[in-house]
């Protein structure tokens, strides 16, 4: 595996996420596509930061927070924030606040990334380092694939049966 190249493992149809899509959009995008994180771009392609299912949870607890100190035993998680609550009901201006939250507002800026010729070693060791579970690979300021730990964990075993 020490040979292998980011290109020979990387994900080229990556699931990207607009500056000015919502929470509620990027959230469901991630369940449907069975992901946890995905890179966000401009028109181009161009990189502008990554949104991981830790960024969205993050923002729930501050919520959560908040709500703790306004309205104690109100807890987000007790009802889907698609569900049908009460008009006047904290919960679902919170939910609606949450949901209408721009991805730019809540995602990180600072990327780390990768090369399609950077090694799968190489990567590895940055991904562990750093804790992260996805690299977008980019080639001269645009995005053309995506590697995650999933992606490595994969490859050990060419022979799936």
């Amino acid at each position: 595996m020490s040979k292998l190249k980011v290109r020979d493992l990387m994900t080229t149809q990556v699931v990207t996420l607009k500056p000015d899509d919502t929470v509620k959009k990027a959230v469901i995008k991630f369940a449907l596509d069975n992901i946890s994180g995905a890179p966000v771009v401009d028109n181009r392609n161009h990189l502008l930061g990554i949104l991981s299912e830790n960024d969205v949870l993050a923002m729930l607890l501050k919520y959560q927070d908040e709500l703790d100190e306004d309205s104690p035993g109100n807890v987000m998680l007790n009802y889907p924030m698609d569900s049908g609550m009460e008009e006047s009901s904290i919960l679902k201006s919170i939910s609606e606040e949450i949901s209408n939250t721009l991805v730019s507002d809540i995602m990180t800026r600072t990327v780390l990334t990768t090369t399609p010729d950077t090694t799968i070693m190489e990567v590895l060791s940055s991904m562990l380092e750093m804790k992260v579970n996805r690299l977008p690979v980019v080639e001269k300021g645009v995005v053309v694939g995506i590697i995650s730990r999933g992606d490595i964990i994969f490859a050990l075993y060419k022979r799936k049966a």
